[in-house]
């Protein structure tokens, strides 16, 4: 039995820092550059494996360049590939634009490939104690939800924005971890308090993550809020990444929800120190020792 199965998207990042973002037809030149791995379901894959537990990665990716180098860096972290689909598609790419202050913008190209049919893995191949969910393979998601309802499996769903996926996976997920983005459109409202209030009323299990503000959470009915840990940004790329695999991770390991929180909000910032989302992912000593070091 393996910890966390992630489903979802993986692409390949190519990171460059900028000292501004580019104006109309602007060119810019970037102090450095990093390509590697990337996309949500897939860092928080490597995030689990990097924390010292065991995961396996669900989605898809091309038998091509970018395609056959993720396969290698999975390989290289422990990720276990059976529920990967690689075919002749192309494979997702993403260029992320990083600027002096952290924050980060992202383009991202994935041609005409296709969402993975719900038939498309052999659900039997393997079960997880957590199953984590990004909601951009929607079709085969559904069809592991409901087998996960089956087989009294926790889940959790990385709800980054308002798409098919999220919307359909946000109703039914054990425990909605969000964005501010994705509160702000799904419950049109800026107000985060409100949004959160919103979201418990429909679901138990409620985060919404604010980066370097924190979070707010509601549990059965309980509400809170955590603040950040302070760190020197570089990257906040994958810092999200970061939190939902530590987060599904902790599950997993049945930690207390205060601890939980913590987990993955240390997590998250580490992150943020390195360039490129992969690159910054933590190791399990150094999230140990921030949790320690902010007692």
């Amino acid at each position: 039995m393996i910890d966390v199965l992630c489903v979802g998207h993986a692409a390949y990042d190519l990171t460059m820092t900028v000292d501004h973002h580019p104006d109309a037809d602007d060119k810019v030149q970037a102090s450095s550059m990093q390509s590697c791995g990337g996309g949500p379901a897939a860092n928080a894959a490597v995030q689990v494996s990097r924390l010292g537990g065991t995961a396996s990665f669900c989605g898809y990716l091309g038998h091509d360049l970018y395609g056959d180098a993720h396969v290698a860096e999975f390989s290289a972290e422990g990720v276990d590939l059976s529920m990967l689909v690689q075919g002749g598609h192309p494979s997702s790419i993403s260029q992320v634009l990083v600027k002096p202050d952290g924050c980060r913008s992202l383009v991202n190209f994935k041609g005409n490939t296709p969402w993975l049919a719900a038939d498309a893995v052999d659900l039997s191949a393997l079960t997880p104690k957590v199953i984590l969910f990004d909601g951009h393979e929607p079709l085969v998601s559904e069809k592991i939800m409901d087998w996960s309802v089956e087989n009294d499996i926790p889940t959790l769903l990385d709800a980054g924005s308002v798409h098919r996926g999220t919307e359909v996976l946000a109703m039914s997920v054990d425990y909605l971890v969000a964005s501010a983005k994705f509160a702000r459109q799904f419950c049109d409202t800026e107000d985060m308090q409100a949004a959160l209030e919103q979201l418990a009323s429909k679901r138990n299990n409620v985060v919404i993550t604010t980066g370097d503000q924190g979070l707010l959470w509601a549990k059965d009915g309980v509400i809170g809020s955590l603040d950040a840990f302070k760190v020197d940004a570089v990257d906040s790329t994958g810092a999200g990444d970061a939190f939902h695999g530590a987060f599904a991770l902790g599950m997993a390991h049945g930690m207390d929800w205060s601890e939980l929180l913590r987990f993955a909000s240390a997590a998250g910032a580490l992150t943020c120190m390195k360039l490129g989302a992969r690159e910054g992912l933590p190791e399990a000593i150094a999230v140990e020792a921030l949790l320690k070091a902010d007692l």
